[in-house]
């Protein structure tokens, strides 16, 4: 009969890549460095010649090592240059883009060609209501409503 701690070489490789598996849907780095404990503490001992009880310590210990310190600051390199909401996307993206007029404004509604590229049917904000707005006029964009951008004269500084 075989002994097991014969094998035991086979179990560190194959818990490896079982929490790389997990890692690989989780992706939040925690089995990542589970694997990376494994593969450095308990094979790395297990090939250098160590007792069945020292490769599962030293394999413990290095992963929780690797979660304590490597984790956060892959964590943080990750996560770096956006805010905690992450970046907008979609028509949320469109709030506060500025815009020049493509037609005139007639009846509140009108096309803008937004600084993205795009250009979208527009109406004047309520605040704005009366005004008219002319082809090449700056605006931004206040709000979307379905596929109608709303839009508001873009507020020009008097220091220029």
């Amino acid at each position: 009969m075989p002994d097991i701690v014969q094998y035991l070489w086979i179990i560190w490789i194959v818990l490896a890549l079982v929490c790389v598996i997990i890692e690989l849907l989780t992706l939040e780095f925690t089995f990542l460095m589970i694997a990376a404990g494994s593969l450095i503490g308990g094979l790395g001992t297990n090939l250098a010649g160590g007792e069945w009880w020292l490769q599962i310590g030293l394999a413990a210990v290095i992963s929780a090592l690797l979660l304590f310190t490597i984790r956060p600051l892959l964590l943080k390199t990750l996560r770096r240059g956006g805010d905690e909401r992450g970046a907008l996307t979609n028509v949320d993206a469109l709030r506060g883009m500025r815009g020049r007029v493509t037609t005139d404004f007639r009846d509140g509604t009108g096309y803008v060609r937004l600084s993205n590229g795009e250009t979208w049917t527009s109406r004047l904000d309520a605040a704005h209501e009366t005004m008219t707005l002319t082809e090449g006029d700056r605006v931004v964009v206040t709000r979307i409503d379905g596929a109608t951008a709303e839009v508001a004269p873009e507020e020009r500084s008097t220091t220029a």
